[in-house]
């Protein structure tokens, strides 16, 4: 069923267009539909390079150990992918930061421009689409895969400026997407009705009524679905008000040069809330494709919840040998594998709806940077991980690649999808076809 007969046969029931962004992934209220198992994909971006020597298995196939950074996936090891020896290739303008995250998911070269990076050519936006909405597109084209959203951008610290540093997704040659780093904004386009921030009032006072009427047609596992979805926005209101009172009384957020932001403290918070509503708006099937962004490239993140009061950037370029910047860094990665544990430990715990198992077993995840190790700015090795199920992967490994193009490991997402691309990015870097990753 696609979106607007959906909407439709919901409407017929008699329900407010507030209340049908509560309703919409519910499986008693669709009408019958395509009964295939849904595949969701959620790629998720951390910035400035990884530690190699704590983050890549010394062992290939499938008995292998993780290392320091990657412990915090220990509980998701058997549906962990580990894939070193992806290179992007891509080259043209811009400095390594830039063609690391803007040609990250596009695989297309930087347009020229007049954004001067470190001693590089200057660049402008990223010349194609991200792979992210190229299966986002295919999916909406298609009647029993389009949603209401397609695709949502979900940030974290990503701070209020537009260059190539800043975005990975793109709709098009030239047409970035700006991630949404602010849950209260993030809330609002998901459920609509949001009040100000000052006078806040919660969205479900306005569908209270309908949806005390609708839990009489649902099934008792869509009353479960139904409340979590209503629990999630409770706490997620609360916990914005918590945190902008913390903000503007405890941390208060300083004005900064653009290129020494300070990460608000809250930003943990922030975190969990976004992964929250992430993991809610693709239980509720309002998108199946996904991105969560933390901070940028070359972004000077001071994570002092971690302790660590240096900028991360300026950390990420000390030598090997500064032993108190490697510990640092081994912090800060490791905090970000905890973020994406929590995604996944937040995927395990939700029944995928209307289907058998969890939405963890439906869904793939792909963790990327932009770059492969911070302080010699390599584009070789780029740090790709990949968990969960649903394409078809044989995950539970760690495979050691001969220096393949990352174009390839694209074309693979595409094709899990069933959007079987002959080629993606630049035409010569896609030869091979997509990575056999079963």
């Amino acid at each position: 069923m696609n979106e607007l007969s959906r909407r439709a046969f919901l409407k017929d029931l008699g329900f407010s267009a507030s209340a049908l962004s509560f309703l919409y992934g519910l499986p008693s209220l669709q009408a019958q539909g395509d009964s295939s198992p849904k595949k969701r994909l959620i790629i998720m971006f951390s910035p400035n390079g990884t530690l190699p020597d704590q983050f890549w298995p010394d062992a290939s196939g499938e008995d292998f150990i993780l290392k320091s950074i990657m412990e915090p996936l220990a509980p998701h090891k058997d549906s962990l992918l580990t894939l070193k020896g992806v290179h992007n290739k891509i080259g043209g303008n811009g400095d390594d930061h830039m063609k690391g995250i803007s040609c990250l998911l596009t695989a297309r070269k930087l347009h020229r421009g007049n954004i001067q990076g470190g001693g590089h050519t200057p660049a402008g936006w990223a010349s194609g689409i991200s792979i992210d909405q190229e299966i986002a597109n295919f999916l909406q084209s298609r009647k029993e895969t389009k949603t209401r959203f397609g695709s949502l951008e979900f940030g974290v610290a990503v701070p209020n400026r537009a260059d190539p540093w800043t975005r990975m997704s793109y709709a098009g040659s030239n047409k970035p997407i700006a991630p949404i780093d602010d849950p209260h904004q993030m809330l609002q386009k998901m459920y609509g009705q949001m009040k100000d921030r000052e006078s806040l009032v919660s969205i479900l006072d306005d569908v209270a009524a309908d949806l005390k009427s609708v839990s009489l047609k649902l099934t008792k596992e869509d009353k479960n679905m139904l409340e979590e979805h209503m629990s999630l926005v409770r706490q997620i209101e609360k916990g914005l008000v918590e945190a902008e009172k913390e903000s503007s009384t405890v941390h208060p957020q300083p004005e900064l040069d653009p290129n020494i932001e300070l990460v608000n403290d809250n930003t943990p918070k922030i975190s969990r809330m976004q992964i929250d509503l992430l993991v809610n708006g693709l239980a509720n099937d309002m998108m199946r494709v996904a991105t969560l962004q933390f901070m940028r490239s070359v972004g000077q993140a001071r994570m002092r919840w971690l302790g660590v009061n240096d900028g991360h950037h300026s950390l990420s370029h000390k030598p090997d040998k500064d032993k108190s910047a490697q510990d640092k860094l081994l912090k800060i990665n490791k905090w970000f594998a905890g973020e994406l544990g929590y995604l996944c430990k937040r995927l395990k715990e939700t029944p995928e709806p209307g289907g058998e198992g969890n939405m963890f077993d439906n869904t793939t995840i792909m963790w990327v940077n932009e770059l492969g190790k911070g302080n010699n700015h390599t584009l070789e090795n780029i740090p790709f991980t990949l968990l969960g199920g649903g394409l078809g992967f044989k995950m539970g490994r760690s495979l050691h690649l001969p220096g393949v193009n990352h174009n390839r490991l694209l074309m693979a997402l595409a094709h899990g999808f069933g959007h079987h691309i002959k080629e993606f990015g630049e035409h010569k870097l896609s030869e091979g076809g997509p990575l056999d990753l079963a």
